[in-house]
């Protein structure tokens, strides 16, 4: 069975996910929520890998954070799914015709007041990617193995504008993937063990 095939049977078999994680209980921005998409990209090698990128440190918000390609969801985007592809094309030059899409994940509500849905798919091996630098300082995969083993979710908690907050935290090198991203994968992991 390829890995697309696996993936979507094992998607498709759970409807949902056990307790998703719906979000940082935490907003800091008033509104209402704004609508995103992230692609977690599954990289179909002989180990699956899964594609994350580093942001800019001279951003405004979540400079150096680990992060799927994603953003805001624009007017003429045709659904979650037009987003994600879309931002991934323009944030690390991933062609959307490289994609096969297994599914949408729980949606995710953010201490930025971001909703966001990550979209799973599959992408081919070794594709010559491009960051855009003022967004993206890098793009590198990590084991998709690691990343959805429960012994490497990490229960954190910390201060943020004066509130407690507790969240995710995975490692994999000297690679520390943390808060939306780090709770995004834990429900993928959910998903996935069924």
């Amino acid at each position: 069975m390829t890995l697309v095939a696996t993936l979507r049977a094992r998607f498709e078999a759970s409807a949902h996910i056990p307790a998703p994680i719906a979000g940082d209980g935490l907003t800091y921005r008033e509104g209402a929520p704004v609508a995103a998409a992230v692609l977690a990209a599954i990289v179909d090698r002989r180990a699956p890998t899964l594609l994350l990128t580093r942001r800019n440190e001279a951003l405004r918000n979540h400079a150096g954070q680990i992060a799927f390609a994603g953003g805001r969801a624009d007017p003429e985007d045709d659904g979650p799914v037009d987003t994600a592809l879309r931002e991934a094309w323009e944030e690390i030059g991933l062609p959307r015709e490289a994609v096969t899409v297994i599914g949408c994940d729980a949606r995710y509500h953010s201490v930025s007041n971001y909703e966001i849905v990550p979209v799973v798919g599959i992408v081919p091996p070794d594709l010559p990617l491009l960051p855009l630098e003022r967004e993206v300082a890098d793009i590198f995969e990590v084991p998709l193995a690691h990343v959805l083993d429960p012994a490497n979710h990490v229960r954190m908690t910390g201060e943020f504008r004066g509130a407690t907050r507790q969240y995710y935290e995975i490692v994999w090198q000297d690679r520390r993937i943390w808060g939306a991203t780090a709770a995004m994968i834990v429900n993928l992991s959910r998903r996935l063990r069924g």
